[in-house]
């Protein structure tokens, strides 16, 4: 799935995504570490990985989208 990078704190590898929809939706340091990236930019199209639905929605890998 893919989403827009909304915000993220380099500090303790955290942040939020924005899905296509306008739904923003946080990422805790697993998932971003998971993607094995460095920085993260607010406005960067990334792709994303979720487990489970609705309120239970959680994402467990951040990565760059790339073409």
């Amino acid at each position: 799935m893919q989403a827009t990078s909304y915000t993220y704190d380099a500090e303790t590898r955290t942040g939020s995504v924005l899905l296509d929809d306008g739904t923003p939706v946080p990422f805790d340091a697993a998932a971003f570490d998971a993607g094995a990236l460095r920085l993260l930019r607010p406005g960067q199209r990334v792709r994303i990985e979720t487990e489970g639905e609705g309120e239970s929605l959680r994402i467990t890998l951040v990565t760059l989208q790339t073409l």
